[in-house]
């Protein structure tokens, strides 16, 4: 038998106000955003922002549907929205936040955002830097996507 271990490193900062400029201003912008999410079940508004390769910033929130297996999540939409309008433009810079009752923590992308990211990654062979808060407290950091998803399942597997 053979044993394998993963571990990762993220920065931890104590709130926005310790982070560059640029990273604030994303953070600060998914934060504000996250009141153009449509979540009247449970009140759990989410949004993701991107800062593009080539600059532009797009946004994301989260989609719920009476019918909770068509809601989509912030992260999907903003993938979305960049594959329709730039294609495979590689994104430098991602921030998620949310909105709740009780928002001071780090929130992280669910399971199926986390593989559409990665794939993300793949596609536009370049890794995407993750930031993580709620509308105050801390914040992560992240490197890369992938390093939230160990051992992902990838489009080489289907050929």
């Amino acid at each position: 038998m053979k044993q394998q271990a993963y571990t990762f490193s993220y920065e931890i900062y104590s709130g926005v106000e310790e982070l560059t400029k640029a990273d604030a201003d994303l953070l600060l912008k998914a934060r504000e955003v996250t009141e153009n999410a449509y979540a009247p079940y449970s009140n759990f508004k989410v949004s993701a922002v991107a800062l593009l390769n080539n600059g532009n910033i797009l946004t994301g929130t989260n989609q719920e549907n009476a019918s909770y297996p068509v809601t989509i999540c912030a992260e999907r939409v903003l993938l979305s929205a960049i594959s329709s309008v730039y294609g495979n433009e590689p994104i430098n810079t991602l921030a998620v936040s949310y909105s709740s009752k009780n928002s001071n923590k780090p929130i992280s992308p669910c399971g199926m955002c986390r593989q559409m990211l990665a794939e993300y990654e793949e596609r536009t062979n370049q890794s995407i830097r993750i930031i993580l808060s709620g509308m105050k407290g801390e914040v992560y950091i992240i490197n890369s996507v992938t390093d939230l998803l160990p051992l992902t399942f990838s489009g080489t597997a289907l050929k």
